[in-house]
């Protein structure tokens, strides 16, 4: 719907209140309400550095974001503003604004390390904003980086043998984007000129050495380069005279430097066509409700002292939308059955088979919505529901024929019950008379349509209650002998016999069908699961390969650049890849 992203200001969604994180309802609420895919990005830097700037344009705005115009750290927490997405239809973009790291008011940098790994969590794509040029004191303000490894889990409990955290990052992180303001420099290498992206691959280079500077030197340019997929950068020059950056908010693009004003445009061009939608591991695309899920379980672990934890995050999301996907796929069956079934139905296979066609469409909604379900136990818990429903529906089968037939009996018989009352039958020739007049009108209770599955039961129950009227009937008839009584007698057993044996006949060919159902509902759960698990396992390769290539590219220019260890480690991370990679399928299990 359009109207859901229609946000006319940013809202806190992250409150940082005396270095506390907390989450804001009513940004919550706003999320959970977003029900398209979400495109974010975060920006963060040190305070007063104008990342609010690029954020109110990438809205659209002139204003939002608050600017501040004074040296003290302005936007507290992460701040969220969501508009429609100016390039992809459907989709909305998520900006979040975070405040200002290294504010020498709050003197503790553990809250900035928090607020820098969550934007990284969080976005799909995170721009780090910084001043003047990519130094040694840039990349040392950059340290957040290094941190990550000691903030962020992939995996809640890795095996020994398995790629440790570190290594997975690249599986989830967003992509890096470098903004680089007040920018002065030409931009040339060894007297050629380069692009943006060229200067920062090459400030990025490792410093061949193992002393202590040294290694202080390449950290945070290897977890640059190892972490983030893919990496990009943007300059800007000043964009105003120093005196009129305080009213930065209030100035239109024709009284800012044309330079500074086409850097921003094409920063804001890239964001929008390039920014991928936020995604989790297997290719699960994030909405709003997931987006908040995730806000929601990263902040709990860190108030909780516990680190953020990635697989940990999308399995509380799965537990979330698993249990919905159930109750998703129970409606539809619901809404399905009360359309197509009309109670009571002539055949227990009628139903059955009604049965079967919902449920395979319930399977298929639960399919579409649900994900990670770990050894199928919500898909097991809708098999047993779905089971019950059948079960119910029977039930009701049996009461709605049942009612309709004692109904019809009732109508068919009732005159009869009043002529024997009358005596109409208490005389010579009446039995014959009596019996006549039974096969008369059970013929005419046989005619009647949808008496349903209990037709015959119900009848023979009737007629069994009758038994002593009519061994009255027949005693007192005095134009009949005695034996011409007892073969009398004898043939109503043997007609009641041969329907008691005809209705256990159909009760083992009743069993026989559920059986057989069970049966083809297993198959088509496991049909559906086998899919889905295919379907899984090929986005999973294309994703482990998509990791491994962008490892393989980073292996190569440590060769090239002669970091011979470094490209070890790597290689070692590559094979563990490709080694689980190799791994035995899962069989699909529903029991």
């Amino acid at each position: 719907m359009a109207s859901e992203t229609h946000m006319l200001v940013p809202i806190c969604l992250i409150e940082n209140i005396k270095g506390q994180l907390m989450t804001n309802q009513e940004a919550l609420r706003i999320l959970s309400a977003i029900t398209q895919p979400v495109v974010v990005v975060a920006i963060v830097g040190l305070y007063r550095t104008g990342k609010s700037y690029l954020m109110n344009k990438l809205a659209g705005k002139q204003k939002g974001f608050s600017l501040g115009a004074t040296v003290q750290s302005h936007t507290k927490g992460i701040w969220m503003w969501c508009v429609p997405h100016p390039k992809m239809a459907d989709h909305t973009l998520v900006l979040l604004d975070t405040e200002g790291l290294g504010d020498v008011e709050k003197g503790d940098n553990q809250n900035d390390s928090w607020i820098f790994a969550l934007a990284v969590l969080l976005s799909s794509t995170f721009v780090y904003n910084s001043m003047g040029t990519i130094n040694q004191q840039a990349m040392d303000q950059l340290h957040y980086v290094t941190e990550l490894t000691n903030r962020i889990r992939a995996k809640s409990s890795p095996d020994e043998n398995q790629v440790e955290d570190s290594a997975e990052f690249v599986s989830f992180f967003p992509d890096f984007v470098w903004t680089l303001r007040d920018f002065s420099l030409d931009l040339e290498l060894d007297g050629q000129p380069i692009s943006a992206d060229e200067y920062l691959d090459n400030a990025l280079k490792l410093k061949q050495g193992t002393g202590k500077m040294d290694k202080n030197y390449n950290l945070p340019r290897l977890c640059i380069r190892k972490f983030f997929p893919k990496k990009k950068c943007f300059i800007f020059d000043r964009p105003t005279h120093r005196k009129k950056l305080a009213q930065l908010e209030n100035l239109h693009d024709d009284q800012l430097d044309g330079e500074f004003v086409q850097q921003v445009a094409e920063f804001c061009s890239y964001i929008f066509n390039y920014s991928k939608v936020k995604t989790l591991s297997g290719g699960i695309k994030v909405n709003g409700p997931r987006l908040e899920s995730l806000v929601l379980t990263y902040v709990s672990a860190i108030s909780s002292g516990d680190l953020p934890c990635m697989e940990n995050a999308v399995l509380a999301l799965a537990q979330i939308e698993n249990s919905a996907a159930v109750q998703k796929a129970l409606a539809h069956y619901d809404q399905q059955m009360e359309q197509k079934v009309q109670l009571p139905t002539e055949t227990f296979k009628e139903l059955l088979d009604l049965h079967r066609a919902c449920e395979r469409e319930a399977i298929e909604v639960f399919i579409k919505h649900s994900f990670k379900d770990v050894d199928q136990l919500f898909q097991k818990d809708l098999a047993a529901q779905l089971e019950t429903k059948r079960d119910d529906f029977h039930k009701r089968n049996l009461k709605a024929s049942s009612d309709r037939c004692s109904a019809l009996l009732q109508d068919i018989f009732s005159p009869l019950e009043e002529d024997v009352k009358q005596g109409v039958y208490s005389k010579p020739g009446g039995y014959r008379l009596f019996i006549h007049k039974i096969q008369e009108l059970k013929k005419k209770y046989y005619e009647e349509p949808r008496k349903g599955m209990q037709a015959e039961e119900i009848l023979q129950t009737y007629l069994k209650s009758k038994e002593d009227v009519t061994d009255a009937i027949l005693q007192t008839d005095q134009t009949l002998t005695e034996k011409e009584k007892e073969i009398e007698v004898e043939r109503v057993k043997a007609e009641s016999a041969e329907a008691a044996a005809k209705m256990l006949e159909e009760i083992q060919k009743k069993n026989e069908q559920l059986m057989e159902q069970k049966e083809r509902s297993y198959q088509e759960h496991l049909k559906q699961l086998t899919e889905k698990m295919e379907q899984d396992r090929a986005e999973m390769q294309r994703e482990q390969e998509r990791i491994i290539a962008i490892k393989l590219q980073e292996q190569a220019r440590l060769l090239k650049e002669g970091f011979q260890e470094e490209s070890r480690r790597l290689h070692k991370e590559i094979q563990e890849l490709q080694n689980s990679m190799k791994k035995p399928k899962k069989k699909c299990v529903i029991s």
